[in-house]
C-alpha cells in the first residue's frame, strides 16, 4: 500500500481524536511523532513508548521532557492493503502505547486480550 506521510498523519490523528476525552484530559507532556522506519534492529516494531508512565510518577516529577509515543510508518503500512486496514492498525498502535504511558504492562494487554 502507498500512502502520503501527511495523509498517514491525518490517520493518527484521526486515531487520537478518537480516543476518550478522560484520556486526553490525563495526556499531559506526552508527544506523539510518526518516524518513517524503526529503529536498526527492531524491524516489526509498529510504536514504542518512551518515558515515565503515570503510575511511576512520584511529587518528585516535575520540568521532565515531554514522554514519547513514536510510530513507525513503514512497519504500519507494511502490514495492510486497504486504508481502512491501516486506520484500524494505526488506532490499535495508538492505543497500545497510551496503554503504557498509563502503565499498563505487554503481559498485563496480553491478560486482557487487548494486545
Amino acid at each position: 500500500m502507498i500512502i502520503s506521510a501527511e495523509r498517514f498523519e491525518e490517520l493518527v490523528a484521526e486515531a487520537l481524536d478518537g480516543l476518550p476525552r478522560w484520556v486526553h484530559g490525563r495526556m499531559d507532556n506526552v508527544d506523539v511523532l510518526v518516524e518513517p522506519h524503526a529503529p536498526p534492529g527492531q524491524p516489526g516494531l509498529l510504536g514504542l513508548y518512551q518515558g515515565v508512565p503515570l503510575t511511576k510518577r512520584g511529587t518528585g516529577y516535575f520540568g521532565a521532557l515531554p514522554d514519547r509515543i513514536i510510530l513507525f510508518r513503514s512497519n504500519l503500512v507494511r502490514g495492510v492493503r486497504t486504508e481502512d486496514q491501516l486506520r484500524e492498525l494505526v488506532r490499535h498502535t495508538v492505543v497500545h502505547e497510551v496503554a503504557h504511558f498509563f502503565g499498563i504492562s505487554d503481559d498485563r494487554l496480553r491478560e486482557i486480550d487487548r494486545y
